[in-house]
Protein backbone atom coordinates (compact mmCIF):
# COMPACT_ATOMS: atom_id res chain seq x y z
CA UNK A 1 0.00 0.00 0.00
CA UNK A 2 1.41 3.37 -1.03
CA UNK A 3 1.10 6.44 1.18
CA UNK A 4 1.07 10.04 0.00
CA UNK A 5 2.51 12.54 2.44
CA UNK A 6 1.40 16.13 2.45
CA UNK A 7 4.03 17.44 4.87
CA UNK A 8 7.76 17.00 5.25
CA UNK A 9 9.54 18.42 8.28
CA UNK A 10 11.87 21.15 6.89
CA UNK A 11 14.12 20.93 9.94
CA UNK A 12 14.59 17.20 9.32
CA UNK A 13 15.42 17.82 5.66
CA UNK A 14 17.94 20.52 6.62
CA UNK A 15 19.57 18.15 9.09
CA UNK A 16 19.80 15.33 6.55
CA UNK A 17 21.31 17.60 3.89
CA UNK A 18 23.79 19.07 6.38
CA UNK A 19 24.95 15.58 7.35
CA UNK A 20 25.53 14.71 3.68
CA UNK A 21 27.86 17.66 3.11
CA UNK A 22 27.96 19.78 -0.03
CA UNK A 23 30.13 17.43 -2.07
CA UNK A 24 28.13 14.29 -1.35
CA UNK A 25 24.88 16.16 -1.98
CA UNK A 26 26.23 17.45 -5.28
CA UNK A 27 27.34 13.95 -6.31
CA UNK A 28 23.92 12.54 -5.40
CA UNK A 29 22.18 15.17 -7.51
CA UNK A 30 24.57 14.50 -10.39
CA UNK A 31 23.55 10.84 -10.43
CA UNK A 32 19.86 11.71 -10.18
CA UNK A 33 20.10 14.15 -13.09
CA UNK A 34 21.95 11.67 -15.27
CA UNK A 35 25.21 13.61 -15.07
CA UNK A 36 23.67 16.99 -15.98
CA UNK A 37 25.97 19.31 -14.05
CA UNK A 38 24.06 22.52 -14.69
CA UNK A 39 20.77 20.94 -13.58
CA UNK A 40 22.41 19.62 -10.40
CA UNK A 41 23.80 23.10 -9.68
CA UNK A 42 20.35 24.62 -10.17
CA UNK A 43 18.80 22.08 -7.82
CA UNK A 44 21.31 23.10 -5.14
CA UNK A 45 20.45 26.78 -5.64
CA UNK A 46 16.76 25.98 -5.28
CA UNK A 47 17.38 23.99 -2.11
CA UNK A 48 19.17 27.00 -0.66
CA UNK A 49 16.38 29.36 -1.73
CA UNK A 50 13.87 27.14 0.07
CA UNK A 51 15.96 27.22 3.23
CA UNK A 52 17.22 23.63 3.12
CA UNK A 53 20.87 24.70 2.69
CA UNK A 54 22.36 27.26 5.07
CA UNK A 55 21.99 30.71 3.45
CA UNK A 56 25.49 31.55 4.71
CA UNK A 57 26.96 28.92 2.36
CA UNK A 58 28.45 30.51 -0.79
CA UNK A 59 27.37 28.03 -3.44
CA UNK A 60 29.00 29.95 -6.28
CA UNK A 61 32.34 29.80 -4.46
CA UNK A 62 31.76 26.08 -3.94
CA UNK A 63 31.16 25.57 -7.67
CA UNK A 64 34.24 27.66 -8.50
CA UNK A 65 36.31 25.47 -6.21
CA UNK A 66 35.11 22.37 -8.07
CA UNK A 67 36.30 23.91 -11.32
CA UNK A 68 39.66 24.76 -9.75
CA UNK A 69 40.04 21.14 -8.56
CA UNK A 70 39.28 19.78 -12.06
CA UNK A 71 36.02 18.28 -10.82
CA UNK A 72 34.06 20.42 -13.27
CA UNK A 73 35.02 21.78 -16.68
CA UNK A 74 33.51 23.06 -19.91
CA UNK A 75 32.73 21.33 -23.17
CA UNK A 76 33.26 22.79 -26.66
CA UNK A 77 29.92 24.61 -26.42
CA UNK A 78 30.75 26.25 -23.11
CA UNK A 79 28.46 24.02 -21.05
CA UNK A 80 29.58 23.05 -17.56
CA UNK A 81 30.33 19.29 -17.49
CA UNK A 82 32.05 16.72 -15.34
CA UNK A 83 35.83 16.68 -15.77
CA UNK A 84 37.98 13.57 -15.30
CA UNK A 85 38.52 14.47 -11.66
CA UNK A 86 34.76 14.64 -11.15
CA UNK A 87 34.23 11.13 -12.44
CA UNK A 88 36.88 9.82 -10.05
CA UNK A 89 35.35 11.76 -7.15
CA UNK A 90 31.91 10.25 -7.76
CA UNK A 91 33.40 6.75 -7.75
CA UNK A 92 35.34 7.40 -4.54
CA UNK A 93 32.36 8.98 -2.85
CA UNK A 94 30.16 6.02 -3.83
CA UNK A 95 32.80 3.61 -2.50
CA UNK A 96 33.00 5.44 0.84
CA UNK A 97 29.25 5.80 1.21
CA UNK A 98 28.22 2.28 0.25
CA UNK A 99 31.15 0.17 1.36
CA UNK A 100 32.69 2.27 4.14
CA UNK A 101 30.31 1.10 6.84
CA UNK A 102 30.56 -2.52 5.79
CA UNK A 103 34.29 -2.77 6.57
CA UNK A 104 33.53 -2.05 10.23
CA UNK A 105 30.98 -4.86 10.41
CA UNK A 106 32.99 -7.53 8.59
CA UNK A 107 35.70 -9.37 10.49
CA UNK A 108 36.97 -11.31 7.49
CA UNK A 109 36.15 -12.35 3.97
CA UNK A 110 37.39 -15.96 3.97
CA UNK A 111 35.01 -18.40 2.37
CA UNK A 112 36.53 -21.39 4.23
CA UNK A 113 38.34 -21.78 7.54
CA UNK A 114 41.52 -23.41 6.27
CA UNK A 115 44.15 -22.28 3.83
CA UNK A 116 46.84 -23.79 1.67
CA UNK A 117 49.54 -22.99 -0.82
CA UNK A 118 49.13 -19.80 -2.70
CA UNK A 119 50.70 -16.51 -3.63
CA UNK A 120 50.16 -14.24 -0.63
CA UNK A 121 51.67 -14.88 2.83
CA UNK A 122 49.34 -14.76 5.84
CA UNK A 123 50.26 -14.23 9.50
CA UNK A 124 48.84 -17.63 10.52
CA UNK A 125 51.11 -20.69 10.59
CA UNK A 126 50.63 -24.45 10.46
CA UNK A 127 52.79 -27.53 10.85
CA UNK A 128 55.21 -28.26 8.03
CA UNK A 129 54.13 -30.90 5.50
CA UNK A 130 56.34 -32.69 3.00
CA UNK A 131 56.53 -30.62 -0.17
CA UNK A 132 56.06 -27.22 1.48
CA UNK A 133 58.30 -24.44 0.23
CA UNK A 134 61.30 -24.14 2.63
CA UNK A 135 61.19 -20.37 2.11
CA UNK A 136 57.81 -20.29 3.90
CA UNK A 137 59.19 -21.77 7.17
CA UNK A 138 58.54 -19.60 10.23
CA UNK A 139 61.94 -19.78 11.89
CA UNK A 140 60.87 -18.15 15.15
CA UNK A 141 57.94 -20.49 15.86
CA UNK A 142 59.96 -23.50 14.69
CA UNK A 143 62.78 -22.64 17.09
CA UNK A 144 60.34 -22.11 19.96
CA UNK A 145 58.84 -25.55 19.30
CA UNK A 146 62.28 -27.15 19.40
CA UNK A 147 63.20 -25.44 22.66
CA UNK A 148 60.18 -26.93 24.40
CA UNK A 149 61.52 -30.50 24.17
CA UNK A 150 65.28 -29.76 24.38
CA UNK A 151 67.24 -29.68 27.60
CA UNK A 152 68.57 -26.14 28.10
CA UNK A 153 72.12 -27.46 28.62
CA UNK A 154 72.10 -29.41 25.33
CA UNK A 155 72.47 -28.10 21.80
CA UNK A 156 69.09 -27.31 20.20
CA UNK A 157 67.91 -30.02 17.83
CA UNK A 158 65.11 -29.17 15.40
CA UNK A 159 63.03 -32.07 14.11
CA UNK A 160 60.53 -32.07 11.26
CA UNK A 161 57.70 -32.03 13.82
CA UNK A 162 58.99 -28.68 15.12
CA UNK A 163 58.77 -26.91 11.78
CA UNK A 164 55.97 -24.46 11.12
CA UNK A 165 55.26 -22.70 7.85
CA UNK A 166 53.30 -19.56 7.08
CA UNK A 167 49.87 -20.08 5.58
CA UNK A 168 49.55 -18.68 2.09
CA UNK A 169 46.53 -17.48 0.24
CA UNK A 170 45.83 -17.85 -3.45
CA UNK A 171 44.03 -14.81 -4.83
CA UNK A 172 42.69 -15.76 -8.24
CA UNK A 173 41.95 -12.82 -10.47
CA UNK A 174 38.35 -12.26 -11.43
CA UNK A 175 36.39 -10.78 -14.34
CA UNK A 176 33.10 -9.21 -13.34
CA UNK A 177 30.21 -7.92 -15.42
CA UNK A 178 27.63 -5.71 -13.75
CA UNK A 179 24.21 -5.75 -15.45
CA UNK A 180 22.00 -2.73 -14.70
CA UNK A 181 18.30 -2.85 -15.47
CA UNK A 182 17.19 0.37 -17.24
CA UNK A 183 13.58 -0.64 -17.83
CA UNK A 184 10.81 1.82 -17.04
CA UNK A 185 10.00 0.15 -13.73
CA UNK A 186 13.29 1.43 -12.28
CA UNK A 187 11.57 4.83 -11.84
CA UNK A 188 7.96 3.68 -11.76
CA UNK A 189 5.59 5.24 -9.20
CA UNK A 190 8.18 7.91 -8.45
CA UNK A 191 10.53 5.44 -6.75
CA UNK A 192 14.13 6.02 -7.80
CA UNK A 193 15.92 2.68 -8.09
CA UNK A 194 18.31 3.58 -10.89
CA UNK A 195 20.38 6.04 -8.81
CA UNK A 196 21.40 3.47 -6.16
CA UNK A 197 22.04 0.94 -8.93
CA UNK A 198 24.43 3.39 -10.62
CA UNK A 199 26.02 4.22 -7.30
CA UNK A 200 26.79 0.57 -6.65
CA UNK A 201 28.29 0.15 -10.12
CA UNK A 202 30.52 3.18 -9.50
CA UNK A 203 31.57 1.89 -6.09
CA UNK A 204 32.41 -1.56 -7.42
CA UNK A 205 34.41 0.02 -10.20
CA UNK A 206 36.47 2.08 -7.76
CA UNK A 207 36.93 -0.91 -5.46
CA UNK A 208 38.34 -3.05 -8.24
CA UNK A 209 40.46 -0.31 -9.80
CA UNK A 210 42.13 0.52 -6.48
CA UNK A 211 42.23 -2.73 -4.52
CA UNK A 212 42.20 -5.41 -7.23
CA UNK A 213 44.01 -3.86 -10.19
CA UNK A 214 44.53 -7.26 -11.87
CA UNK A 215 40.78 -7.83 -11.98
CA UNK A 216 38.44 -6.46 -14.60
CA UNK A 217 34.99 -4.93 -14.39
CA UNK A 218 32.60 -4.25 -17.25
CA UNK A 219 29.17 -2.68 -17.15
CA UNK A 220 26.18 -3.24 -19.40
CA UNK A 221 22.66 -1.88 -19.48
CA UNK A 222 19.63 -3.94 -20.40
CA UNK A 223 16.17 -2.71 -21.38
CA UNK A 224 14.72 -3.58 -24.78
CA UNK A 225 18.32 -4.15 -25.88
CA UNK A 226 21.58 -4.80 -24.06
CA UNK A 227 24.49 -2.42 -24.55
CA UNK A 228 27.96 -2.21 -23.06
CA UNK A 229 28.94 1.16 -21.60
CA UNK A 230 32.35 2.44 -20.53
CA UNK A 231 32.94 3.17 -16.87
CA UNK A 232 33.07 6.91 -17.59
CA UNK A 233 29.45 6.84 -18.78
CA UNK A 234 27.91 5.31 -15.64
CA UNK A 235 26.90 8.67 -14.08
CA UNK A 236 25.01 9.58 -17.26
CA UNK A 237 22.89 6.41 -17.41
CA UNK A 238 19.16 7.08 -17.62
CA UNK A 239 16.10 4.87 -17.56
CA UNK A 240 14.15 4.60 -20.79
CA UNK A 241 10.62 3.54 -21.77
CA UNK A 242 11.93 -0.01 -22.02
CA UNK A 243 10.88 -3.54 -21.23
CA UNK A 244 13.23 -5.97 -19.44
CA UNK A 245 15.23 -8.09 -21.88
CA UNK A 246 17.19 -10.11 -19.35
CA UNK A 247 18.09 -12.71 -21.96
CA UNK A 248 19.90 -10.13 -24.11
CA UNK A 249 21.76 -8.91 -21.04
CA UNK A 250 23.01 -12.39 -20.16
CA UNK A 251 24.04 -13.02 -23.77
CA UNK A 252 26.10 -9.83 -23.90
CA UNK A 253 27.63 -10.51 -20.49
CA UNK A 254 28.86 -13.90 -21.70
CA UNK A 255 30.38 -12.33 -24.83
CA UNK A 256 32.20 -9.78 -22.69
CA UNK A 257 33.52 -12.43 -20.31
CA UNK A 258 34.76 -14.59 -23.19
CA UNK A 259 37.16 -11.74 -23.99
CA UNK A 260 38.62 -11.92 -20.50
CA UNK A 261 41.35 -14.42 -19.60
CA UNK A 262 40.75 -14.33 -15.85
CA UNK A 263 40.58 -17.47 -13.72
CA UNK A 264 37.19 -16.55 -12.23
CA UNK A 265 34.23 -14.95 -13.97
CA UNK A 266 30.94 -13.75 -12.58
CA UNK A 267 27.86 -11.68 -13.30
CA UNK A 268 26.08 -9.26 -10.96
CA UNK A 269 22.56 -8.46 -12.12
CA UNK A 270 20.73 -5.53 -10.53
CA UNK A 271 17.04 -5.55 -11.43
CA UNK A 272 13.59 -4.79 -10.11
CA UNK A 273 11.45 -6.64 -12.61
CA UNK A 274 10.76 -9.97 -14.21
CA UNK A 275 11.89 -10.54 -17.83
CA UNK A 276 9.34 -9.15 -20.24
CA UNK A 277 11.07 -9.12 -23.64
CA UNK A 278 13.30 -11.06 -26.01
CA UNK A 279 14.38 -10.94 -29.63
CA UNK A 280 12.59 -13.39 -31.89
CA UNK A 281 13.01 -13.63 -35.68
CA UNK A 282 14.62 -10.21 -35.79
CA UNK A 283 11.82 -8.55 -33.84
CA UNK A 284 11.32 -7.63 -30.20
CA UNK A 285 8.69 -9.83 -28.58
CA UNK A 286 7.25 -8.29 -25.38
CA UNK A 287 4.74 -9.24 -22.73
CA UNK A 288 4.56 -7.20 -19.52
CA UNK A 289 1.67 -9.15 -18.02
CA UNK A 290 2.52 -11.99 -15.68
CA UNK A 291 5.29 -14.47 -16.40
CA UNK A 292 5.37 -15.24 -20.09
CA UNK A 293 6.78 -18.76 -20.15
CA UNK A 294 8.31 -18.31 -23.60
CA UNK A 295 10.34 -15.34 -22.33
CA UNK A 296 11.10 -17.02 -19.02
CA UNK A 297 12.27 -20.32 -20.54
CA UNK A 298 14.53 -18.63 -23.10
CA UNK A 299 16.04 -16.50 -20.33
CA UNK A 300 16.60 -19.53 -18.10
CA UNK A 301 18.39 -21.23 -21.01
CA UNK A 302 20.93 -18.37 -20.93
CA UNK A 303 21.35 -18.83 -17.20
CA UNK A 304 22.09 -22.51 -17.81
CA UNK A 305 24.67 -21.61 -20.47
CA UNK A 306 26.36 -19.40 -17.89
CA UNK A 307 26.44 -22.33 -15.45
CA UNK A 308 28.04 -24.61 -18.03
CA UNK A 309 30.65 -21.91 -18.69
CA UNK A 310 31.40 -21.65 -14.97
CA UNK A 311 29.89 -18.18 -14.63
CA UNK A 312 27.78 -17.71 -11.48
CA UNK A 313 25.03 -15.11 -11.54
CA UNK A 314 24.30 -13.12 -8.41
CA UNK A 315 20.97 -11.33 -8.66
CA UNK A 316 20.11 -8.31 -6.55
CA UNK A 317 16.40 -7.65 -6.55
CA UNK A 318 15.24 -4.14 -5.73
CA UNK A 319 11.67 -5.33 -5.28
CA UNK A 320 9.82 -8.29 -3.79
CA UNK A 321 7.14 -8.75 -6.41
CA UNK A 322 6.06 -12.42 -6.19
CA UNK A 323 6.52 -13.00 -9.93
CA UNK A 324 10.02 -11.53 -9.82
CA UNK A 325 10.91 -13.64 -6.80
CA UNK A 326 9.59 -16.76 -8.51
CA UNK A 327 11.64 -16.10 -11.64
CA UNK A 328 14.86 -15.29 -9.77
CA UNK A 329 14.54 -18.41 -7.64
CA UNK A 330 14.31 -20.49 -10.81
CA UNK A 331 17.26 -18.68 -12.38
CA UNK A 332 19.43 -19.12 -9.27
CA UNK A 333 18.58 -22.81 -9.03
CA UNK A 334 19.44 -23.48 -12.67
CA UNK A 335 22.58 -21.35 -12.63
CA UNK A 336 23.58 -22.44 -9.10
CA UNK A 337 24.02 -18.77 -8.36
CA UNK A 338 22.78 -16.53 -5.59
CA UNK A 339 19.91 -14.13 -5.10
CA UNK A 340 19.40 -11.32 -2.62
CA UNK A 341 16.26 -9.40 -1.83
CA UNK A 342 17.22 -5.90 -0.86
CA UNK A 343 16.10 -2.32 -0.67
CA UNK A 344 18.17 0.23 -2.60
CA UNK A 345 19.85 1.56 0.54
CA UNK A 346 21.26 -1.90 1.43
CA UNK A 347 22.33 -2.86 -2.07
CA UNK A 348 26.01 -2.05 -1.71
CA UNK A 349 26.89 -4.18 1.26
CA UNK A 350 25.45 -7.30 -0.35
CA UNK A 351 27.49 -6.72 -3.48
CA UNK A 352 30.74 -6.11 -1.64
CA UNK A 353 30.38 -9.13 0.60
CA UNK A 354 29.63 -11.38 -2.35
CA UNK A 355 32.36 -9.91 -4.54
CA UNK A 356 35.00 -10.62 -1.92
CA UNK A 357 33.70 -14.15 -1.43
CA UNK A 358 33.71 -14.90 -5.13
CA UNK A 359 37.16 -13.58 -5.92
CA UNK A 360 39.03 -14.71 -2.82
CA UNK A 361 39.80 -18.42 -3.13
CA UNK A 362 41.73 -20.74 -0.84
CA UNK A 363 43.35 -23.83 -2.31
CA UNK A 364 44.84 -26.90 -0.62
Amino acid sequence: MRQRYGYLDPDLIRQLLAEMGLRRLFNQLLLQTGGDVEEAMEWMRQLQQRGFIDPEVDLEAFFAQLVEENILGQDANGNVVLAAGGERQIRRDALDEIFGGLEKSMTGYHSVNDAGQGTERLTETRQYQFGDDPMSIDSIHSLQNAMRHNDPSDPITITEEDLEVFETEHNSNCATVVMIDISHSMILYGEDRITPAKKVALALTELILTKYPKDSIDVLLFGDEAIEVPISQIPYVKVGPFHTNTKAGLELAQRILRRRRHANKQIFMITDGKPSALHENGRLYTNSFGLDMKIVNRTLEEADRCRRAGIPITTFMLATDPMLVNFVEQLSKINRGRAFYSSPDRLGEYILADYIRNRRKFVH
